[in-house]
């Protein structure tokens, strides 16, 4: 099978010979770990190497180095009063706030799953419920192995040390206020010492680069965007080029220079409510949405400049099945992603778009809000019934299902792989999947 090169600005830091997971979607920005050997098959009583009490509500996916896998959360603490909705426009399916809450983050032993340490980061009233489906933790840490960076939204972000949990330095970057009042749920992205941080609302909208060391900003930029859900993502056009942040939002798709927050390149066609995060490999970076409409295209990063709508510069396009809430997974050269939310698995040539198994109905997943992972020829992915389906990743041109499994538990959070173990975080409890020696 091919392997292609990622050509992404990886998190720098974190040791090659320790297994990490240092970002949501990997330590390729993909969804894919290139060393991680996780279980094909797991249970409540088969594979469990351990499963601890979930440190509060989140759905934010864990992440791993240094032997910790770490965790936000948010808790509600004190007396209880009558509950408060959040009155903003279209606001439906709404959680009134009954509490104040702990904004906390923890960190686990890898091996045995004891906590090492927690901190807490904000105590407050949140002044949005969110949604039913959502939480009030639902952006990703980012780690170098060193410092553990959380980002609480309209709580603050946050600097911690990896080793003891101690406040390195934070920021309060305002109140952000979301569509439909839905909550708050992107995550930060690393880079070189640079921390990119998405602010994405219904009014004020900008991208902000900060120095991960110090929380001192570098720039600011403003952008003509409504709420988005969708975390940035850093790459270069070629290995000689500088790196970029690619956001995919509702007007625009756009590149901005790293270093300077300058716009590149923008391209229109995605719809409202963008959550899914796109893919970088080769040079070429893919974007997905499923709301109002129905979109996903893949764009040549070298040579973009300006507005590259309907241009030569989008090697491909597609409205059929794409995804809402779980962002795609690249494999090699292979583009798999989810209809909606929904169970049916489509898989594409990343560079051209051609289908290379037809769309298949998995048995079973439904409700998918965890973006599928994949490792050692296998593609995972977990519906929030507690149901994780595998798929082989051989080369074939059929999606076949190798095992089906089962834990009792509902899960909104991707999955980590690191080393032999596949870290699920559940609305009740985390576990470490790892085959037996």
């Amino acid at each position: 099978m091919k392997t292609w090169t990622i050509i992404l600005c990886l998190v720098v830091g974190v040791r090659a010979d320790e297994p990490s997971w240092p970002a949501w979607r990997g330590p390729l920005a993909t969804g894919v770990s290139p060393t991680a050997k996780p279980p094909l098959e797991w249970g409540e009583t088969k594979n469990v190497q351990w499963k601890v009490a979930a440190p509060g509500s989140g759905h934010g996916s864990p992440v791993i180095a240094s032997r910790r896998v770490f965790i936000v959360a948010a808790s509600p603490v004190g007396k209880g009063r009558e509950p408060v909705y959040d009155n903003a426009p279209g606001s439906h399916d709404n959680t009134g706030v009954t509490h104040e809450h702990e904004f906390h983050v923890t960190a686990l032993d890898l091996d045995s799953g004891r906590t090492l340490w927690r901190t807490v980061a904000a105590r407050t009233f949140p002044h949005e419920g969110g949604h039913v489906t959502g939480s009030l933790a639902s952006g990703s840490p980012v780690t170098d192995g060193t410092h553990v960076w959380a980002f609480f939204g309209s709580r603050g972000l946050f600097c911690l040390r990896c080793d003891d949990g101690g406040l390195v330095w934070k920021r309060d970057l305002g109140q952000l206020t979301t569509h439909h009042a839905h909550g708050e749920g992107a995550s930060p992205a690393l880079h070189d010492g640079v921390l990119v941080v998405p602010w994405d609302q219904e009014t004020g909208s900008k991208l902000l680069a900060l120095d991960a060391a110090t929380g001192k900003e570098m720039w600011s930029a403003s952008r003509d965007e409504i709420t988005t859900w969708c975390t940035p993502v850093i790459a270069r056009p070629s290995p000689a080029e500088p790196p970029q942040v690619i956001v995919s939002a509702t007007k625009r798709i756009r590149g901005y220079d790293l270093k300077t927050g300058r716009v590149i390149w923008e391209c229109g066609g995605m719809s409202r409510n963008v959550i899914a995060t796109p893919v970088v490999a080769d040079g070429i970076v893919c974007c997905g949405c499923s709301y109002d409409s129905r979109a996903m295209m893949a764009i040549r990063l070298a040579g973009s400049a300006g507005d590259i709508t309907d241009t030569s510069q989008v090697l491909w396009s597609t409205n059929q099945r794409t995804p809402y809430v779980p962002s795609p997974l690249l494999f090699d050269e292979r583009l798999y992603f989810l209809g909606h939310y929904q169970g049916l698995l489509s898989c594409r040539d990343f560079r051209s778009g051609t289908i290379i198994a037809p769309p298949t109905r998995l048995e079973g997943i439904n409700d998918v809000y965890a973006s599928p992972v994949g490792a050692d020829g296998r593609v995972y992915i977990t519906d929030r019934n507690g149901d994780t389906v595998v798929i082989a990743h051989d080369g074939s041109r059929t999606l076949t299902q190798l095992a089906q499994n089962h834990l009792d538990d509902r899960f909104s959070a991707s999955a980590a792989l690191v080393g032999r173990s596949l870290i699920l975080r559940g609305e009740k409890w985390v576990y470490c999947l790892r085959e037996s020696e």
